[in-house]
């Protein structure tokens, strides 16, 4: 039985796989947070967070990471941690930077860092020849406003230190350039209070399905569990409407996909992690979109476990503790599964889903979420605003995508208008 230390958490479906791959690989763990409230609002009414099984819950300046790590040091004198651990992208520098000055297993601080900053990420692989977009990393409109002109417009504006794509917009000219860069501005803050950096990252428009690729890596070995497809939607947004695993790809786009998420791994030094590299298939190649050294979020993971049997949140517990993970591949009586969320394309209160009844009970129904009556609803921009989803598995091949899809069409949320 080892003891984790947790540093934060994302609130949504990893805040409790980790918990449960922790409790089922006999371990038991410190969390740490600045606020505790934070989770206890995310907890369904009656229910207590996973996250608040830990043995201790301490409060902590997660945010203030020189007075952190002194607490932490005098932490681990007094509980002695094995490992440390996070799934939230703002905390996982942190965590790397206790592992390193506890001395315990873990990636490399510059590691984490530059592959959770989108600027840095960039530069990187663009020096290592990994194959990306073009590029500008600029200060203000001004910079970015010349740096169009010479990448030339369709853009993507993105942050360099948000997740879930938030204020990632596709932007065709001046006037939606200007619009974008505004919000950015607007937005000085994180969710989890940290002030972000004004940089705004500009990037080429990259045209082709785009997949992710699950890896995980372990005392200097890259293992590929599988790649996963995405669909995209609300336009000029970037908001993930669905997946499948595995990808329905040809042995060339596979290679491609694998080879390319492989090398910027490397190129960023990223070891003791698992990882989720999302790459455009293009038709000059394969391009990196972003490197995401945790696992994959909107249950991704359970996607891959239902196929393969691998659970990715136990391996990134095994990592943390310098254990080779178990990522031997079993028969789970499924050839592929699939999600798709239920995403607004309008603002109101939520009076009913429409059609819901039937999904529970459906062939193949794996999962079912949906959000309640009476819930605030806004038309979603990022992959923050779901009102649910259902996974679907297929026995026979890869039809779960088309499955869910089907699924989702005689589903309706209804709105009350504001």
């Amino acid at each position: 039985m080892a003891h984790l230390l947790v540093v934060e958490s994302w609130v949504g479906s990893m805040s409790r796989l980790l918990p449960r791959a922790l409790g089922e690989g006999g371990h038991h763990f410190t969390f740490l947070t600045r606020d505790l409230h934070h989770y206890l609002r995310s907890a369904p009414e009656g229910a207590g967070h996973p996250l608040l099984t830990a043995r201790n819950v301490v409060t902590a300046p997660t945010n203030e990471v020189e007075e952190l790590l002194a607490q932490v040091e005098r932490l681990h004198h007094a509980l002695r941690f094995d490992g440390v651990v996070t799934s939230c992208d703002y905390y996982l520098p942190t965590a790397a930077r206790i592992a390193g000055r506890l001395g315990l297993p873990g990636p490399s601080a510059e590691a984490m860092e530059n592959a959770c900053r989108k600027d840095a990420t960039r530069r990187v692989l663009a020096a290592a020849g990994v194959p990306g977009p073009r590029f500008a990393v600029c200060a203000d409109v001004a910079e970015a406003e010349a740096a169009a002109r010479d990448i030339g417009y369709p853009l993507v504006v993105k942050p360099v230190d948000l997740c879930a794509g938030m204020l990632v917009r596709r932007v065709d000219d001046a006037e939606q350039l200007a619009v974008a860069c505004r919000a950015l501005a607007d937005f000085p803050r994180n969710a989890r209070g940290q002030r972000r950096t004004a940089h705004i990252l500009l990037e080429e428009f990259l045209h082709g399905p785009e997949v992710s690729v699950e890896t995980v890596t372990c005392r200097g070995v890259a293992h590929i569990v599988g790649v996963t497809d995405k669909s995209i939607g609300g336009a000029p947004a970037f908001v993930e409407t669905g997946h499948m695993f595995p990808a329905a790809l040809a042995p060339d786009d596979l290679d491609a996909a694998t080879g390319t998420a492989l090398r910027a791994g490397a190129a960023l030094g990223l070891d003791d992690v698992v990882a989720h590299t999302e790459i455009k298939l293009t038709a000059d190649g394969p391009r990196v979109v972003e490197v995401n050294p945790r696992p994959a979020g909107n249950r991704i993971t359970e996607l891959v476990r239902h196929v393969t049997g691998i659970d990715l949140a136990a391996a990134c517990v095994d990592v943390a503790l310098g254990r080779e993970p178990d990522l031997r591949r079993r028969d789970t009586g499924l050839r592929s599964a699939a999600i798709g969320f239920l995403v607004p394309g309008a603002s109101g209160t939520l009076a009913s889903v429409e059609g819901a009844d039937g999904l529970r009970g459906a062939e193949g129904v794996l999962e079912v979420q949906l959000a309640e009556a009476g819930r605030t609803v806004e038309a979603a921009d990022s992959n923050n605003a779901y009102l649910g989803h259902v996974m679907v598995g297929d026995a026979a091949g890869l039809g779960a995508r088309n499955r869910v899809e089907s699924l989702l069409a005689g589903v309706r949320p209804l709105l009350v208008r504001s």
